[in-house]
């Protein structure tokens, strides 16, 4: 079989360790050149694709894919931006591919989560059905850790470190002040309806009194009245108290503890921070004084602090993807597995798209102390292998020395026009 071309996007919330594995997907398949001819890139993930406006990665030197390893955010640009589905409308997947047949793509990797692998397997389908068959492959990636049958996603392992660190030197510093100062202290990080990144935060606890003394979990139903009783008792007994609360903490009803009333582009509730909402609450019912910070795209984007497995495996699920498609396989995604926790070991296998596609991983009751608030022993040793190692940067001047591309376009082939 004679070589094509392949086409990558990145989609969705970027991290990390995103384009650590668009450098291993890259890497790979310019060593089999007799299979990939060239490698296109979406500019802004699958709107690249269906707006032909792709960009040409052949142009880049080894040097600037090789350096892609170590650079946070996306490097090609990511869209939140859901194809509708077959039933509704083909007229998306259709346009994905005539764009794919007028360019020669018989590869197609997407990197992305819950809905990303549904749009491979959904075009791994009508690719067939429309006679220009491609080999497509889902990559995962998400820093809510949610993906089924993954043991972890790529771009997890990073944010839990952040959140773990953030957690543990933020406590030393209210810690220091709590005597005369503030009491109460609130981070809240990501996770709609996963509580996988909040429970990270436990990781900053060794001993009991260490923060953080309260973790609310979107898989727990907030109680006021058990929460507010938490806070006065931590207070009472160490001068202060943390806390770790998951953006997606919800009331027994289902309704979010900050929902702000609008919709993302995925149609999924616009989340309006709850830091503030849990830290007022303390402050109307208790009177303490209090401070909170909102991890936002600090946690997703702090490559200087990235957690050395974390890169590892989002470089190897790249490397397999390629490797994956020259076996033949399609519709599948690397996933990967947990061979041992001391030491830590993992492999990569493969898994069918249709058993990943839009389903949630939810982090499990057993990971979840009895009183809700914080995490088991299960859960920490499942979590701290995915933090250990460092694989810092380059730096120069003080900065990390993070890569920028050229991200040359690929000429347009098609006279028509699509807009999105």
């Amino acid at each position: 079989m004679p070589a094509r071309n392949a086409f990558y996007a990145q989609s969705g919330g970027v991290t990390a360790v995103i384009n650590a594995t668009a450098c291993g997907v890259i890497e790979t398949a310019r060593k089999h050149r007799n299979k990939f001819r060239n490698i296109y890139a979406g500019r802004n993930g699958i709107i690249g694709a269906l707006t032909e406006d792709m960009i040409d990665t052949n142009k880049e030197s080894a040097r600037t894919i090789a350096a892609l390893r170590h650079t946070p955010g996306g490097a090609f640009g990511s869209a939140r931006y859901k194809l509708k589905s077959l039933e509704d409308n083909k007229a998306e997947y259709e346009r994905l591919i005539e764009v794919f047949r007028a360019h020669d793509i018989g590869y197609f990797f997407y990197n992305g989560g819950n809905d990303s692998m549904d749009t491979a397997h959904k075009v791994s389908l009508i690719s067939k059905r429309m006679g220009f068959p491609v080999t497509c492959l889902g990559i995962p990636k998400t820093v809510d850790n949610d993906l089924p049958i993954t043991d972890n996603c790529p771009g997890f392992g990073s944010v839990a470190k952040y959140v773990a660190v953030s957690t543990q030197e933020a406590a030393l510093d209210v810690l220091s002040m709590a005597k005369t100062s503030t009491k109460v202290f609130v981070l809240e990080v990501m996770g709609r309806h996963a509580g996988w990144i909040a429970a990270a935060g436990g990781l900053a606890g060794k001993e009991p009194g260490d923060a953080p003394h309260i973790i609310l979990f979107p898989e727990v139903p907030f109680n006021q009245r058990a929460f507010l009783k938490r806070v006065r008792e931590c207070v009472t007994k160490y001068d202060f108290c943390v806390i770790v609360v998951s953006e997606g903490a919800a009331y027994k009803n289902g309704k979010f503890l900050a929902e702000a009333g609008t919709r993302d582009a995925f149609g999924h509730a616009q989340l309006g921070g709850v830091a503030p909402v849990v830290a007022n609450m303390v402050r109307d019912k208790l009177g303490y004084k209090y401070h909170y910070a909102v991890a936002d795209y600090l946690q997703r984007s702090a490559r200087h602090i990235a957690s050395a497995t974390d890169v590892k495996q989002a470089y190897a699920v790249g490397q397999a993807a390629v490797k994956m498609a020259l076996a033949g396989k399609t519709a599948v995604m690397p996933v990967i597995k947990r061979v041992s926790d001391q030491p830590y070991r993992w492999k990569i296998e493969s898994a069918p798209l249709s058993r990943i596609a839009n389903k949630e991983k939810m982090l499990p009751r057993r990971y979840i102390t009895s009183d809700g608030f914080g995490i088991t022993p299960a859960a920490r040793r499942y979590l701290e292998p995915l933090i250990r190692g460092e694989d810092y940067p380059p730096y120069i001047n003080g900065l990390p020395n993070y890569v920028s591309l050229k991200n040359a376009p690929v000429k347009p082939r098609l006279q028509t026009k699509f807009v999105v």
